[in-house]
């Protein structure tokens, strides 16, 4: 089994930044492409940030160029940096796992993989 822990999140001014981080854990398990969601207005959730397990990356529209995703393997944790919040960024934010993998550029919609692990979420509140 797989546990992942975010934390990070808080309340920040707009043009503020944040890192939220996902901790890993659990034996006996392939963890390859993960992921950055939070709910999104018209669809359940909005996949944010994505990364596979050679560090080939997807963002969403809303937050390309201001968000970065990153994994330190060694530690087992899955990073996001916020840079440039706006208010609209507020939301919960959840990170998954998968074992399953992609390579190459995805651009305009992110890799369709099955997520087989999820934390429980860190709040994001951005104040105008």
């Amino acid at each position: 089994q797989v546990q992942l822990v975010e934390s990070g999140g808080g309340l920040v001014q707009a043009g503020g930044s944040l890192r939220l981080a996902c901790a890993h854990s659990g034996s006996s398990v392939i963890i390859n492409a993960m992921v950055w969601y939070r709910p999104a207005p018209v669809k359940e959730r909005e996949s944010i940030a994505t990364i596979s397990s050679m560090g080939s990356t997807y963002y969403a529209d809303s937050v390309r160029g201001r968000f970065t995703i990153s994994r330190d393997t060694v530690k087992n944790t899955l990073y996001l940096q916020m840079n440039s919040l706006k208010p609209e960024d507020t939301a919960m934010y959840y990170c998954a796992a998968s074992s399953g993998d992609f390579s190459g550029s995805y651009y305009y919609s992110p890799p369709y993989l099955n997520y087989d692990y999820w934390g429980q979420g860190t709040q994001v509140t951005v104040s105008s």
